[in-house]
């Protein structure tokens, strides 16, 4: 059975979204029509609010501070980069748009917590922009495999490309023609999915696992269990190693 003739579950634009926030280490915050980009000074809690961690000196914290009712209107986008060195490694980007207000949770006092209530949520890919709902932003809980991705796809690209390149025999044969490479770009609880590269463009192959997976042991039974089916299909020409 080809990859195309199997059922595939897919995450909501919610889910999807509080995946891309729990996976973030850095973000870019404007505010007053100036851009800050800050790495690894914020949070998102489990109800997917954001706050920024700042120095107390900073220039946003010193905006707020000045901004009439201690609101202050921002726009923080987060980008979505695969962690496999693809091309067109920007998978996604999702922007909050709302005010930045002090959260009064910092304790020490040359720092400071700001929080983001947001107005608006968008989530942007390689195919459309859509506007996100707050309350299915709020209920939903990021994919359970979204924080371990990063670990799981560079393991499998840089130790098994072999079986990456098996994984391809559940593709129907014409999307492999003229195929340079293949890497994996994304992983989630439904699935796996490979960037076929082409000489001048790329297509993404999605492979459903034959049951969701909860954590990245079962992710990797999971593929295990793609491999095996992988077997009983015909054998690809072989595709040139990974440089």
């Amino acid at each position: 059975m080809s990859a195309a003739a199997l059922p595939a579950a897919q995450a909501t634009l919610a889910e999807r979204t509080r995946s891309v926030l729990a996976r973030a280490v850095s973000l870019t915050v404007t505010t007053n029509g100036l851009r800050y980009d800050l790495v690894g000074l914020h949070s998102v809690d489990a109800r997917g609010r954001v706050r920024l961690h700042l120095p107390a000196d900073s220039l946003p914290a010193a905006h707020v501070a000045c901004a009439p009712r201690g609101a202050l209107a921002a726009l923080v986008e987060f980008t979505d980069v695969a962690p496999v060195a693809v091309r067109d490694r920007v998978r996604a980007r999702v922007t909050l748009s709302g005010w930045l207000t002090r959260s009064g949770h910092a304790t020490a006092t040359d720092k400071v917590d700001l929080r983001l209530d947001a107005a608006r949520a968008t989530l942007a890919t390689r195919e459309t922009t859509v506007k996100v709902g707050l309350d299915e932003l709020v209920l939903a809980r990021p994919d359970p495999l979204a924080v371990d991705e990063g670990s799981l796809l560079t393991h499998l690209a840089d130790a098994h490309q072999d079986a990456v390149t098996r994984l391809t025999r559940l593709a129907d044969p014409w999307l492999l023609r003229g195929a340079v490479r293949v890497l994996p770009v994304a992983v989630d609880r439904y699935g796996i999915t490979l960037r076929c590269e082409y000489a001048r463009n790329q297509r993404d192959l999605h492979l459903p696992f034959p049951s969701p997976a909860h954590d990245a042991a079962q992710a990797g039974e999971q593929i295990r269990l793609l491999l095996t089916a992988a077997r009983s299909c015909p054998r690809r020409r072989r595709l040139p190693a990974r440089p």
